[in-house]
């Protein structure tokens, strides 16, 4: 093989392995972000940028259906809640809420396009690959987590739901007796 030409692979790999590498900066950062930042909404965003970082993570560890629950389950449905529960409560002040247009969130725009716009070129090379081209087996599909989830993990599953629960029921008690 002649030494100037650079393989496919070998080029396909430098790139995940980049892409991988800047994902989990960003995932990283956004969790120091949630702890670091004290207005309660911004460290909701500040979750809400981690677990999408975490599903681009998935995508690159080629586990399709688990990014995919991850930006429709945590970062849709759950963070939602946490949100509803931050106003219900009242954490956050409506004048700190009331921000102008900074340096800070057009460069934050700037990194979400970045990122979405690598998640799209993933996401469509993922798409139009033929199934076993990379030598892995299919174990992010909807077929293998299923019967993993079900059959293996169906306690631990359970104690989620039951764990989820209890933040509700949690989250309304708390509610109630500020209200009250």
């Amino acid at each position: 093989m002649n030494p100037g030409v650079v393989c496919p692979r070998t080029l396909r790999m430098n790139f995940e392995l980049v892409l991988f590498i800047i994902l989990g900066a960003l995932g990283m950062g956004s969790a120091i972000g949630v702890i670091a930042v004290r207005n309660p909404i911004s460290a909701a965003m500040s979750l809400v940028i981690h677990f999408i970082a975490l599903s681009g993570l998935y995508l690159t560890l080629n586990a399709m259906f688990i990014a995919a629950i991850q930006v429709l389950v945590y970062a849709g449905a759950i963070m939602v809640l946490v949100v509803f529960v931050i106003m219900l409560l009242n954490l956050g002040s409506e004048e700190k809420l009331r921000e102008r247009f900074t340096s800070r969130q057009g460069i934050g725009i700037a990194l979400s396009v970045l990122l979405g716009a690598g998640l799209v070129f993933i996401i469509t090379r993922a798409a139009f690959r033929s199934p076993g081209a990379d030598g892995l087996p299919p174990g992010g599909s909807v077929e293998a987590v299923g019967t993993a989830l079900f059959r293996d993990y169906v306690y631990p599953f359970e104690m989620v739901s039951l764990i989820l629960l209890a933040a509700v029921v949690g989250a309304v008690v708390l509610a109630k007796r500020h209200v009250e």
